[in-house]
């Protein structure tokens, strides 16, 4: 299940070449109750996760991206199918979900899913920011994660 969420970002996030400073991701289906909150997030997003710089992002504008290659970030998005299994990490107090192949697996990049709270948000980070990349992310996203999402439990 891991390899298919993992395919699914993949294709849904196409990454502008070198050329370019743009990041693109295609657009994807935010419910209307979720677009607000969306919009208000990423206007508080920080300039740097994980000391890279925010990125242009083209395509969606429920999306954003910092460094090359690119951390993206989709706010709004569904909860991956079979998800509630998956290990729920948890940082200052805000659960985000990793499939446990990419967990395990240092070489491959890590999708993260926001556990927990809406609106749902998925990060991928490359395999290039590992082993401290996800953490260090998960720091920087705090403090607009918490003000611009509503918490419906926790991490257990």
């Amino acid at each position: 299940m891991a390899g298919v969420v993992t395919s699914a970002l993949l294709a849904v996030v196409g990454l502008a070449g070198c050329a370019g400073s743009n990041v693109h991701v295609d657009g994807f289906a935010v419910s209307s109750a979720d677009r607000a909150a969306c919009r208000q997030l990423l206007t508080t997003l920080p300039a740097k996760v994980d000391d890279q710089s925010r990125r242009t992002v083209t395509g969606s504008t429920y999306a954003a991206a910092w460094g090359d290659p690119a951390i993206v970030l989709r706010c709004g998005v569904s909860p991956p199918k079979g998800s509630a299994g998956d290990p729920c990490i948890t940082r200052n107090g805000i659960g985000w979900t990793v499939p446990p192949a990419q967990a395990d697996e240092l070489g491959r990049d890590l999708v993260m899913t926001l556990a927990f709270r809406s609106p749902v948000i998925q990060v991928r980070v490359p395999a290039t920011y590992r082993p401290n990349g996800p953490s260090a992310v998960m720091a920087d996203l705090d403090r607009a994660v918490r003000t611009h999402t509503t918490a419906h439990g926790k991490c257990s």
